[in-house]
């Protein structure tokens, strides 16, 4: 007893080590230190003529201004939203409505996607829309030759995610944008979680349509964005004062869109440089561990993303076990962690049940370092074998 009294007290004096930045980031306080005089000192509205209101405008289109630079884009061809499920149901609704008396009803995209599109597709066929769910590999990479067979002259859009929320996979958005522009179709991706971690360039991706947020780069939640290529047209979801070209309309979240840019405008190359290193050494550490299994690729990977199912054991159990020792991580995607239901990502690039409920997710970001990793990688062993003895299947590790 009092040996686990000592060990219960040097856990209860454990720094938190947060492992789930693909569901959501800390703002980094520079960013908190930008933006907290927009809450109560230069707190006008955009919108209005007086000096406040016009010092909010500049603010705004600077904004703008870095987050267009950053993708390659013109300013007026970013629209600012709630976030990325907002952006993404823009898109596809928004698109589909504006064209759907020109025969353009066919909609394309994959097995993988994130829920908000997923959802928007499934909606959007009550209401006349054809989709196309495409397939991809066991590493989580569309077929390039199926996608250039299912395009037909009653395709509207093509959306494909360009990072994978759950398995870190990267998908080859130059080629596919290559094959819509040949095709003469629109292409949308969302990336979220790949923004700023990978680059995106408009122009020579031949994107028409961008998903962009905040949250997953130390900026704060609820604000997001959106590239519109010029010129292309898309009916707008929200009506009301005309903010945002007249396309999405609203009183402007300016200190959460400050805090976007300036989340931005800190990124740097050589904290990408640092995730990949934690990211490759915790890979390492876990296969060490027996009857692992990484999920997603190995290149082509989101630079914070480890996915790996753990044979025999229930991904809950060690999460639940990990939390205890104050290490926070993910089974899933966060944002159908309330659900009982199976990741549809796992399933699609053919998992079994019972390697989809052990599997884990941990998720980095620049403000973790090597010491966080080297005691996740004491702990998490000790943490598998202990589930492993008391768990209920345990013929599997047999096979």
């Amino acid at each position: 007893m009092k040996g686990e009294s000592i060990k219960n007290k040097m856990i209860n004096t454990l720094q938190p080590i947060y492992l789930d930045n693909a569901a959501t980031t800390k703002v980094d306080e520079r960013i908190i230190k930008t933006i907290s005089s927009y809450f109560n000192k230069k707190y006008g509205n955009a919108s209005s003529q007086h000096f406040f209101g016009q010092e909010a405008k500049i603010a705004l289109e600077e904004s703008r201004r870095i987050i267009a630079k950053s993708i390659n884009a013109k300013s007026d061809e970013i629209l600012f939203t709630s976030g990325g499920t907002e952006s993404n149901n823009f898109v596809l609704k928004g698109l589909f409505f504006k064209n759907k008396n020109h025969n353009k009803n066919q909609i394309i995209t994959t097995k993988i996607e994130h829920d908000s599109i997923l959802d928007s597709c499934r909606w959007l066929e009550k209401v006349g829309a054809k989709i196309i769910y495409l397939d991809v590999n066991s590493e989580g990479f569309v077929d390039l030759k199926q996608l250039k067979k299912s395009i037909c002259n009653k395709t509207l859009v093509v959306s494909i995610i360009h990072g994978n929320n759950e398995i870190g996979t990267i998908q080859n958005i130059e080629s596919i944008g290559k094959i819509c522009k040949e095709k003469k179709v629109y292409f949308h991706t969302d990336a979220c979680q790949s923004y700023t971690k990978t680059k995106i360039n408009v122009k020579k991706q031949n994107l028409d349509f961008v998903t962009l947020n905040s949250h997953k780069i130390h900026g704060p939640k609820g604000i997001g964005a959106i590239y519109i290529r010029k010129g292309i047209e898309i009916s707008p979801l929200i009506s009301g004062g005309g903010q945002e070209f007249k396309l999405r309309s609203g009183t402007e979240n300016l200190p959460g869109i400050m805090g976007f840019a300036k989340a931005v405008k800190l990124t740097k190359n050589s904290d990408i440089k640092k995730m990949i290193k934690l990211r490759n050494k915790l890979i390492k550490g876990i296969l060490k561990i027996p009857f692992t299994k990484l999920n997603g690729p190995l290149k082509n990977r989101l630079c914070n993303n480890i996915n790996i199912s753990f044979k025999n054991i229930e991904g809950e159990s060690i999460g639940g076990h990990l939390e205890a020792y104050k290490i926070y991580s993910s089974t899933g995607s966060a944002c159908a962690s309330n659900t009982l239901k199976k990741s549809h990502v796992l399933k699609a690039i053919g998992l079994s049940p019972l390697e989809i409920n052990s599997s884990v997710r941990f998720s980095l970001s620049r403000f973790n370092n090597k010491k966080e990793i080297n005691y996740l990688l004491k702990i998490l062993p000790k943490i598998v074998k202990k589930l492993r003895k008391i768990s209920p299947i345990k013929n599997i590790l047999n096979e």
